[in-house]
């Protein structure tokens, strides 16, 4: 056969075609990723800092990829400073707390919640952490009400940033995207699982109609949405790719994400019996396998097809309008566009984000990039998630507020 040949071993045409494929796949994801980092940190050496690049980058494929730029990032999404001392308090909180057992015992519960490996005293030391954090803001903060699953959202902030900087983080998160949830009452929080069934309706009748006939309810979801989906994920990658999704969208992203999981696992629930105890127990079961980027880029495109306003009706018209969770989003998100008060200040003086100029913005110019929409609505919400039953969501003025703070 000759000395050539030797050390060669023959491999079929398909399977060195295949090798070459992964070779070239891996090579460009590799690029895409060197490009995206590179993209995300010169947004972030802008000046001012470009908000509304990170946001796009935390919505599509791969989030901000690396807990390092989420320590860099997530403080803009949330339009922190990252540089202040955090909020402290001189009371000795664990013995005034009215609270502290209830946390305590939640905090006990949460071993699973961390890295899987780590050495005992070192998760010790960061559930002690937790504890504070969590004592901290409520102390802080008396209107608002702690409950179960809250310290599910708080480990992934301390897991990720580090004690200082997620006090900061989870306090402006409290008092904004999670707001419903600490309220002395569910009220909010069940008005806002109302938006799932609407939602899976108008993509898919026959699953909705299934599900009312089975009288399932949207209980089975309440888990996902307080806690943002971080107690029954059990992978943290995938709860912090979903974390990223949230910050830089509308507080109500959740419960869009909720529908898509169902809608995604149609099939299954179709050939289930049609009762509330068979349908509730799938569904209460997350696949640990879902298609994430995926589900979040449909999410967003629900999210643009269907905005809250269009399916408050049938959520729950006769609800009023209360001060909920984005109703005091106005002040830091438009802050957060250009990292400068002043000039937030400036636009309000001339009148630049009237009502009735951004309706008729919406008439005008009603098409704009999936991604630039959907990075627009955390900027743009001044509205309280409940009360999306009876208002105009921010997506409907989202145009306007581009041309004007991005010129």
């Amino acid at each position: 056969m000759g000395s050539w040949m030797a050390g060669w071993t023959f491999v079929p045409r398909a399977q060195c075609r295949l090798s070459t494929d992964r070779q070239f796949n891996h090579s460009d994801f590799n690029a895409k990723r060197k490009k995206k980092v590179a993209e995300i940190h010169q947004a972030l050496n802008s000046d001012p800092t470009d908000v509304a690049a990170l946001r796009r980058m935390a919505i599509s494929e791969g989030g901000l990829l690396t807990d390092e730029i989420r320590q860099k990032v997530w403080p803009k999404l949330l339009n922190i400073n990252a540089s202040d001392p955090p909020p402290t308090s001189g009371k000795n909180l664990r013995q005034v707390s009215k609270d502290y057992q209830q946390v305590l015992l939640d905090v006990r519960r949460s071993l699973r919640r961390f890295p899987p490996g780590m050495p005992e005293e070192q998760r010790e030391g960061l559930q002690e952490e937790l504890i504070d954090i969590i004592l901290l803001i409520l102390e802080r903060n008396p209107q608002l009400h702690y409950y179960q699953g809250y310290h599910d959202i708080v480990v992934t902030f301390l897991l990720v940033v580090g004690e200082k900087l997620a006090t900061s983080l989870v306090e402006k998160l409290s008092t904004h995207h999670l707001r419903d949830f600490m309220d002395p009452t569910m009220d909010n929080t069940k008005h806002i699982l109302n938006y799932l069934m609407p939602i899976i309706d108008q993509v898919n009748p026959e699953l909705h109609d299934f599900m009312q006939s089975a009288e399932v309810g949207t209980i089975f979801a309440l888990s996902w949405l307080i806690t943002w989906f971080g107690h029954v994920l059990c992978d943290f990658r995938h709860v912090v790719r979903l974390y990223d999704f949230f910050l830089a969208c509308h507080p109500l992203m959740p419960i869009y994400f909720a529908a898509v999981i169902v809608l995604h696992r149609e099939q299954e629930v179709l050939e289930c019996d049609c009762d509330m105890a068979s349908v509730h127990h799938l569904l209460s079961q997350i696949p640990q396998d879902l298609p994430y980027e995926r589900l979040i880029s449909r999410a967003g495109d629900l999210f643009v097809q269907f905005p809250p306003s269009e399916l408050a009706r049938e959520a729950a018209a006769q609800q009023q309008a209360e001060r909920t969770a984005a109703s005091t989003f106005k002040d830091f998100e438009l802050a957060s566009a250009q990292q400068r008060p002043d000039m937030v200040l400036r636009q309000r003086f001339r009148g630049l984000l009237r009502p009735e100029d951004r309706a008729k913005d919406v008439l005008t110019k009603p098409r704009t990039n999936r991604f630039v929409k959907l990075a627009v609505m955390g900027l743009t919400v001044a509205l309280g998630a409940a009360a999306l039953a009876v208002v105009k969501s921010a997506l409907e003025w989202a145009p306007k507020f581009q041309l004007q703070l991005f010129p």
